[in-house]
């Protein structure tokens, strides 16, 4: 079996750092990337299948910004995405919303979730 892959877009370190040990912990193979655009350079090369974690309000690009980038890259566009935030309203409508602060044991539910997603 293929270890699964979480990407965690967050530019607060604690977070970043609090989701990579509670996701490695569980068995998934953890990355970090503290904004969008960094996650973008990222995200190609990680293994599938592949969920995505991610903040909306970062500086150098956003969650949404980084969002719209994925679904402008047909490669891309079928990742499962959970977005955290402390600002829901600010969340696309058609991605599952985490509010921030997060509740770890509903995360770990989300992102196991994400992963019965078929993928194209």
């Amino acid at each position: 079996m293929t270890q699964k892959t979480v990407l965690v877009v967050d530019d607060e370190a604690d977070i970043r750092e609090s989701l990579r040990d509670a996701l490695d912990d569980e068995g998934y193979a953890v990355f970090v990337a503290s904004n969008g655009k960094e996650a973008l350079a990222l995200l190609p090369a990680l293994a599938r299948p592949c969920a995505v974690i991610l903040d909306i309000i970062m500086p150098v690009m956003s969650g949404t910004e980084f969002y719209e980038a994925m679904l402008a890259t047909p490669t891309l566009a079928d990742i499962p995405v959970l977005m955290s935030t402390s600002d829901p309203s600010r969340a696309p409508g058609r991605v599952p919303v985490m509010k921030k602060p997060i509740d770890l044991d509903r995360l770990l539910a989300a992102v196991a979730a994400l992963f019965l997603i078929p993928m194209v």
